[in-house]
């Protein structure tokens, strides 16, 4: 039996048949992920040389603003919030968090068991996690919650297979292990970082030391505290502002940084995440593979199925999240070396901050402290609140009289 396809008897139905009912919403998307490859096509073509680098800026800045609306629908804020994407209700728990990020089937459910004992699906097929499911473990006094997240895939920024849930989920920890099979490409390592970068989130770097004043009137003040070899002039800082509708502020650049950082400053949603890369089933390699896998920074190579290396991974965990132990010690008792209060500093911490992680109104009480340890001139030492603590020192604050 053969069917033929009837030709249309109306206007409305011929119409109908070429141009099916499309989601206004789709389209716009659509417009904008066009105008992104017509940028992106464009600085392609472009030479990169000190006469390009007004035009560049621009593009950069156009582009900046795409994406953003991309990811957060028009006029778009802050990235990642956008309706029901926000992420996975997760409460916060533990001195720190850290997020597992990878690709599906390499591993990550088996590491979260093993690090946290919390059973996580681990199955031989792709996508057995479909949601966050969180863990806790112990490591030197300090309680670490591990998230392992939903395999994201090539596009996740863009919304594919649930990635901007897990991105947004990633944004919030103090860390991120892009989990990692080592018998595959390398190239899944440059998918998940431009998928986090797409997304806001920038791997091992810090905060331009850029200041931004914005004024009422007067138009746009730009100082130079160090020379500029990256890109960044005043031509170019005044057009990446009229990009962004800025049309008085003053500009301080204090350190040399390129016209994407400049941008990230404007933007002001850029989450600046620790990254540790971790590669996975390092069983199934030869040694003078893991040589050559040795020469890349901020890795560790680990078995999660064999326990393999663990330890050195737990170390970088605490290293990369610049945590330290300070003990407390009670009026007339021995120290508490069970329950260490954890602090977060790149720097050494002061005893007003040990306070207010304590409890805030502590500091209102205080009169001064008796501190042990390596930050001790001698054992013990009379300190204000202004004192700089090392890892493992003992405190005892000592309240106003009355």
């Amino acid at each position: 039996k053969i069917s033929i396809l009837q030709p249309p008897t109306t206007k409305s139905q011929a119409i109908h048949q070429h141009n099916p009912p499309y989601n206004k919403y789709c389209t716009m998307s659509e417009s904008i992920q066009k105008q992104i490859e017509e940028i992106e096509a464009e600085m392609a073509r472009t030479q990169k040389n000190k006469a390009t680098n007004y035009h560049l800026g621009t593009l950069k800045a156009k582009l900046a603003k795409l994406r953003s609306e991309l990811i957060n629908g028009p006029g778009g804020k802050s990235a990642g919030t956008k309706n029901a994407e926000r992420g996975f209700d997760v409460t916060k728990s533990g001195d720190t968090r850290i997020g597992l990020v990878g690709f599906p089937s390499v591993g990550k459910s088996t590491l979260l068991t093993t690090l946290t004992g919390t059973r996580s699906e681990a199955a031989a097929y792709e996508f057995t996690t479909l949601t966050c499911i969180p863990g806790t473990m112990k490591y030197k006094g300090a309680r670490i919650q591990v998230l392992d997240l939903p395999g994201i895939i090539e596009g996740a920024a863009e919304g594919k297979g649930r990635g901007r849930q897990v991105i947004s989920t990633a944004r919030t920890c103090n860390l991120i292990l892009i989990v990692l099979d080592s018998a595959k490409p390398l190239t899944h390592k440059k998918i998940i970082e431009q998928e986090l970068f797409s997304f806001g989130i920038r791997i091992n770097q810090v905060p331009p030391n850029v200041k931004i004043i914005k004024k009422e009137s007067g138009g746009i003040g730009y100082q130079e505290m160090v020379p500029q070899t990256k890109g960044m002039n005043s031509e170019v800082c005044r057009m990446v502002l009229k990009e962004f509708k800025i049309s008085c502020a003053e500009i301080i650049l204090r350190e040399d940084i390129t016209v994407d950082q400049f941008i990230d400053v404007i933007e002001g949603n850029r989450a600046y995440i620790p990254v540790l890369y971790v590669f996975n089933k390092i069983d199934a390699l030869t040694i003078e593979e893991l040589d050559i896998l040795d020469q890349m920074p901020n890795y560790v190579p680990i078995s999660s199925q064999h326990q393999w290396n663990l330890e050195e991974l737990m170390e970088e965990i605490w290293d990369r999240c610049n945590m330290m132990r300070i003990y407390t010690k009670p009026r007339g008792q021995i120290p508490d070396y069970d329950e260490p209060v954890i602090l977060h500093s790149e720097r050494n911490p002061t005893v007003e901050e040990f306070c207010n992680r304590i409890h805030r109104t502590l500091i209102d009480q205080f009169s001064h402290a008796w501190v042990w340890g390596k930050s001790a001139k001698h054992q013990p030492q009379r300190c204000g609140k202004e004192h700089r603590l090392m890892d493992e020192d003992v405190v005892q604050i000592v309240k106003k009289a009355g």
